[in-house]
């Protein structure tokens, strides 16, 4: 756990929180400029090595074999999250995902009828959460608005936050790099995207674990094979951050995902060029001057290659999506809507 210093105070909120890029820092930042004394536990830390062999032994390689590991997981998890529930003894919690915690650690904050707020800045399906379950938490935050409207209409008491940018993390470059980028990880729609790209002559880049061709990433992705795009290795979140705003511009590609992905503020909040494969990314940005839209394979090449030539235009669209972004889209500006769903 980490404590962060406080200043106008409101008192002790515990952020439960998995690890995750370490998002979990900038939304403390913004809760303690709120007057919050913050204290963050990640229910899925594994710092050490210890840990992180722990993690492989136990957790991921029975669930490659198919065996029997949430259980286990979910014990894990959940020790350590009901004892740092006890520790801390906060007066307002928020839980951000959670569903790696069992019944102990939500009965004994049923048992402490204290303020809270459950956060879910990824899809339901990526969850075990029964809807009754949801009725009963309290206030539920979505970053979906479609699945924000489904539970309000099945009686849960959800509201939509979408998710935000962090200002304070990384300072927007002022170099360019002519290459297309992608950071995250590897699905068949990303890749087969990105091949098309290359296949068109458009120099490309791919960063994360599951596209890099180094030999602890295969092992670390249970993987051997790899597809021939040029590919990095992870890379801490401001890093990110920064590949985004260097280059001539980068992809935010979602598929099925339903809410819009971090990736479509902090493209535009650094000063970078994002193209987006979603229409609705207009509830927050005007398509053609803050972002550019793509919904085939031809159109992002198309946009790519004028991304590559045009910079006086493609100057514009980056100052333009990164005011924007800085007037209405950070993580504060998130906190504050946060801020009006206590009960």
């Amino acid at each position: 756990m980490t404590t962060r210093a406080h200043a106008e105070h409101k008192g002790t909120l515990l952020l439960v929180t998995p690890t995750f890029h370490g998002y979990y820092r900038s939304i403390a930042d913004a809760l303690e400029q709120r007057g919050y004394s913050v204290v963050s536990h990640r229910y899925d830390a594994f710092d050490s090595l210890q840990a992180k062999l722990r993690n492989k032994l136990l957790h991921e390689l029975p669930a490659k074999v198919g065996m029997d590991h949430l259980s286990k997981a979910e014990d894990w998890s959940t020790r350590r999250a009901l004892q740092a529930l006890k520790d801390v003894n906060p007066d307002f919690l928020v839980v951000i995902k959670g569903d790696a915690l069992g019944e102990d650690f939500w009965s004994e904050v049923e048992k402490r009828q204290l303020p809270r707020i459950l956060w879910l800045y990824d899809d339901l399906k990526r969850h075990s959460y029964s809807i009754d379950f949801l009725k009963n938490i309290g206030p539920v935050l979505s970053y979906s608005k479609d699945e924000t409207d489904q539970l309000t209409a099945l009686g849960v008491n959800a509201s939509y936050l979408p998710n935000a940018f962090d200002p304070n993390l990384a300072e927007p470059p002022t170099q360019r790099r002519q290459e297309i980028v992608f950071v995250g990880a590897r699905y068949d729609n990303r890749q087969l995207l990105l091949e098309t790209l290359r296949d068109s002559g458009v120099p490309v880049r791919a960063y994360g674990r599951q596209w890099s061709h180094h030999a602890i990433d295969k092992l670390r992705t249970w993987e051997l094979s790899r597809p021939q795009i040029p590919a990095e290795r992870d890379i801490p979140l401001a890093d990110a951050y920064q590949v985004q705003a260097i280059a001539a511009a980068a992809i935010n590609v979602h598929g099925l995902q339903a809410g819009l992905a971090m990736r479509t503020f902090e493209v535009p909040g650094m000063g970078g060029l994002q193209l987006v494969d979603r229409p609705d990314v207009d509830r927050f940005y005007d398509i053609g001057t803050e972002v550019l839209l793509f919904q085939s394979a031809e159109e992002l090449v198309d946009l790519s290659r004028r991304a590559l030539k045009d910079q006086i235009w493609a100057e514009s669209i980056r100052a333009a999506g990164r005011k924007r972004t800085l007037a209405e889209h950070t993580f504060v500006h998130r906190i504050e809507d946060l801020d009006r769903r206590w009960e």
